[in-house]
């Protein structure tokens, strides 16, 4: 906790995946990706082996604090790069994440190795509360509230369902 105006201030950081894990499955609406590493010609460089790649600033309705996540892996890194820098976010849109350890195809993989565990997704600006919020906007229901939400591009790894 950090202290501001004579204020407590909570923020919470995510590094490992028992700290990610609080959000697992849950949709994070990116505010800021910050890369600590960067891309030539799809080649990833990091600074050293013990940075991690990028942290990201989300915001998540399961926790009300702001949140730190930092990027360790180079899948999940260079999907956000490429949404962020190469694609670029236009005004009328948002990133949108989840991160999860329970979609791989292979249920085992969740115990072991080091796997990209971010589907990184580009919505129409809005996606995230209609996501997250069945009251927000009740007059777009079925298939036009299916549009508003669904990604006009996305970034999954290959081993997740």
């Amino acid at each position: 906790m950090m202290m501001i105006n004579n204020k407590l201030k909570s923020e919470i950081s995510l590094i490992k995946d028992s700290e990610w894990s609080v959000i697992d499955g849950e949709p994070c609406k990116v505010l800021e990706f910050t890369p600590m590493a960067s891309v030539k010609s799809g080649k990833v460089t990091a600074i050293n082996s013990a940075t991690p790649y990028a942290s990201i600033t989300i915001e998540c309705k399961k926790i009300p604090e702001k949140i730190t996540g930092f990027i360790t892996h180079r899948v999940d890194f260079l999907h956000l790069w490429v949404a962020f820098k190469e694609r670029t976010i236009k005004e009328n849109e948002e990133v949108i994440i989840f991160w999860s350890k329970k979609h791989y195809k292979v249920r085992l993989l969740k115990f072991f190795g080091h796997w990209p565990k971010l589907w990184v997704m580009v919505c129409q600006k809005g996606a995230y509360e209609i996501m997250t919020n069945p009251n927000y906007k009740p007059e777009i229901q079925g298939e036009a509230r299916y549009n508003a939400e669904k990604p006009i591009m996305e970034w999954k790894p290959e081993i997740m369902k």
